[in-house]
């Protein structure tokens, strides 16, 4: 049975949120689980739930991880470094401390964890060769760095990060975020020296 991708549709006006979905009709890993666990439960359905991984500790985007990941007790990811932000929302640490270069196994591919700190200390991207995809929470949007409600914590260092960490990934790519529409590394590639010059931050897209 072969790996997929899904995202849970977002409603009426409101667009789809952070999470992805990775595995096939038997197991699945959880990527950013976001606000509403029973959503991302549905779409899980029956099979069962391997880990919940967070890209990064910002609320909108873990919420919900310790609500999915009981389900099947499965446990949760964060890097280390984003523990803060958890910790304003969750009570107990997550399970596992991610770190660069780990790895996560899934219906028959393997996710790498891509350290690409800016957006926050601790925000990790996640690369399947196997399936030519990487999912890059807030470190890398379609439209460039995402800001996180309406400023760069670390715009030089998310920078950074997407030209020394994500840009050597192959260009046909897919740049799977939390928000917006899908891109490929091919496409950051070419908007990347605009980013760089953009004078505010607030002028990239």
């Amino acid at each position: 049975m072969e790996a997929r991708i899904e995202r849970p549709e977002g409603q009426g006006d409101h667009p789809p949120g952070p999470t992805w979905l990775i595995g096939d009709d038997d197991e699945v890993i959880i990527i950013d689980p976001g606000e509403d666990a029973a959503e991302v439960l549905e779409m899980a359905g029956d099979r069962e739930i391997l880990a919940v991984i967070c890209t990064h500790g910002h609320a909108s985007h873990v919420a919900a991880a310790v609500e999915v990941a009981a389900h099947d007790e499965a446990p949760v990811a964060l890097h280390r470094a984003d523990w803060l932000h958890w910790r304003a929302v969750h009570q107990d640490d997550p399970e596992i401390e991610m770190a660069d270069g780990g790895r996560f196994d899934v219906a028959g591919v393997e996710l790498e964890v891509i350290h690409t700190p800016g957006h926050t200390p601790g925000s990790v991207s996640l690369y399947c060769a196997d399936l030519e995809v990487v999912f890059t929470g807030d470190a890398l949007l379609a439209s460039g760095p995402a800001p996180h409600e309406g400023e760069f914590p670390d715009f030089p260092g998310q920078l950074t990060a997407i030209g020394e960490r994500l840009l050597g990934l192959p260009p046909r790519t897919r740049v799977l975020a939390g928000h917006g529409e899908e891109s490929t590394i091919a496409d950051a590639a070419k908007r990347f020296d605009h980013w760089v010059s953009a004078s505010p931050p607030e002028d990239l897209g």
